[in-house]
């Protein structure tokens, strides 16, 4: 099976090339549709060996993205952004599952790297290139809405996924979305599309949260819990369908537990971060939601609750730095303290840059009388919070001094 890389890019210069790099040898095709660089972009490109053509940019990502999948050759298509990489230790079992004659579509799971919240998704990004496949929405596009039309005209074919991280994606940096100016694209776009249809939970789901990260909160719980009604009006559904609108009632939950959060409103909070967790969906996607739900649990009081749903987060995914932070955090509350210097250098080990988690580790080893490495931990993370938030490192070498110990 020829695999092919589809891509659209604007004044990509920077990032593309990693993209490129991660992926070229690996797939048979490289289709890159310029909207309109005017850096070295489309050269970076033609260098990696990519077909380069030309597309006037309308403010609508399906349209550039259907225009970029029609000089598409291959029998299976990978859409990736320049801001994303391929996983190469993914490619085995990618190979494997387009080499099969029953699937469609594949999800693909991908890393949120630098995302505060949640640290996965699981996106449409590989599929049959089929005549009808066709990407929907202006600005998060989606394969979705035509693989759904397409299951019910082909009921043989089926929706997979595979297992483990296929996808880095560096956009979720707050640096990043600085720069690209994203949340006002995002908001313009996809305020104009809910007025053209009403009838799309995804979209409640997007918008709902936007205007929650912007502090419009009112605004997102009212759309966000009109999504979770028209989910619950139309839920008998195809089981394919019923997938991935158990994905959408998911991100529904987990943003009203937000929403709650930030009015306030703690049982309500838990209430839905509970609610999300209970959906079957694919593991590694929930960890956003325990994490939070621990984080409510523990400032209402509730500390083995808290601790049940980070030793839960760490056993769904034990490289998840901030769960074993986390869990160090209610170890230490609970003056379990040996096991909370062993999550918190478990953090530490999987980032080293983890300058809060280097701070607390120092507190709990001089709890136990180990002075010396306590100060060394401190140390590290003054020098750390130099980078990341001077005026902690300043308040800390101050506290430290203070107490004699340096």
């Amino acid at each position: 099976m020829k695999l092919s890389l589809c891509m659209i890019v604007k004044n990509e210069a920077f990032a593309l090339p990693k993209c490129l790099q991660s992926a070229k040898k690996f797939v048979d095709e490289i289709v890159v549709l310029d909207t309109g660089s005017t850096d070295k972009t489309p050269q970076i490109a033609r260098d990696y060996g990519a077909k380069v053509y030309d597309f006037q940019w309308c403010n609508d990502f399906s349209a550039a993205r259907n225009e970029a999948l029609k000089y598409v050759t291959g029998d299976w298509v990978l859409v990736l952004d320049a801001d994303e990489t391929l996983i190469p230790s993914i490619m085995p079992q990618l190979k494997e599952a387009i080499q099969g004659e029953e699937y469609l579509l594949i999800n693909l799971v991908r890393h949120e790297v630098g995302a505060i919240q949640s640290p996965y998704s699981m996106v449409s990004r590989l599929f049959r290139n089929h005549p009808d496949i066709r990407f929907s929405r202006p600005y998060h596009a989606l394969v979705d809405d035509s693989v759904i039309e397409v299951l019910r005209q082909e009921p043989h074919w089926e929706i997979g996924y595979l297992q483990g991280v296929a996808i880095q994606h560096q956009g979720y940096q707050q640096d990043a979305i600085s720069q690209k100016n994203k949340i006002t694209k995002a908001l313009a776009a996809m305020e104009d599309y809910l007025a053209s249809n009403p009838q799309d939970p995804y979209v409640y789901s997007k918008l709902g949260a936007l205007y929650v990260e912007m502090g419009k909160v009112t605004q997102g719980l009212e759309l966000l819990e009109q999504g979770v009604g028209l989910l619950q009006q139309n839920y008998s559904l195809p089981d394919s369908e019923d997938g991935m609108n158990e994905d959408i009632l998911y991100e529904l939950y987990y943003h009203l537990g937000i929403a709650h959060n930030r009015q306030q409103l703690a049982q309500q909070a838990i209430y839905y971060y509970r609610e999300a967790v209970k959906l079957p969906i694919y593991p590694l996607l929930k960890l956003g939601a325990y994490n939070n739900l621990g984080s409510t649990l523990k400032a209402n009081g509730d500390l083995v609750g808290a601790k049940t749903a980070y030793e839960t987060a760490i056993k769904i995914d034990p490289n998840f730095a901030t769960g074993h932070y986390n869990l160090g955090m209610i170890q230490k509350t609970m003056n379990l303290y040996t096991d909370a210097i062993a999550s918190y250098q478990k953090a530490i080990q999987l980032n080293p840059k983890y300058a809060d988690a280097c701070q607390n580790l120092g507190v709990v080893l001089l709890k136990v009388g180990n002075v010396k490495d306590s100060v060394a931990f401190f140390k590290r993370a003054i020098f750390l919070h130099k980078k990341q938030n001077p005026e902690e490192a300043q308040r800390l070498r101050q506290g430290l001094q203070e107490m004699g110990l340096i």
